[in-house]
């Protein structure tokens, strides 16, 4: 099954400082902490490279690394359990996350 041309998945797009700062505008869903959600949003919507530039913007604006979703897990744990995700724990360690 083939996308339409209207859904087809972009590869390769740039992601200058002001798109990588526009996550910082997003909106958690009500019982889900908005610094937890901001970076499983990243987390989830960047490549490493951009997620690296997010943090320095995420700390900046003085949100929690550590922040837990409604089961009580970091983003460094809920990253820690995909294969892809150890780049990612990595990241958030070396900015500072326990």
């Amino acid at each position: 099954m083939s996308l339409k041309k209207d859904k087809e998945k972009v590869l390769g797009e740039v992601f200058d400082d002001e798109r990588v700062k526009s996550f910082l505008e997003y909106k958690a869903p009500a019982g889900v902490s908005t610094d937890f959600h901001l970076l499983e949003k990243t987390y989830r919507g960047m490549n490493i490279d951009n997620f690296v530039t997010f943090l320095g913007f995420f700390k900046e604006a003085g949100y929690d690394l550590n922040a837990t979703n409604p089961d009580g897990k970091t983003m460094a744990e809920v990253a820690s359990e995909h294969g892809h995700g150890m780049e990612y724990v990595a990241a958030l360690r070396a900015a500072g996350a326990k």
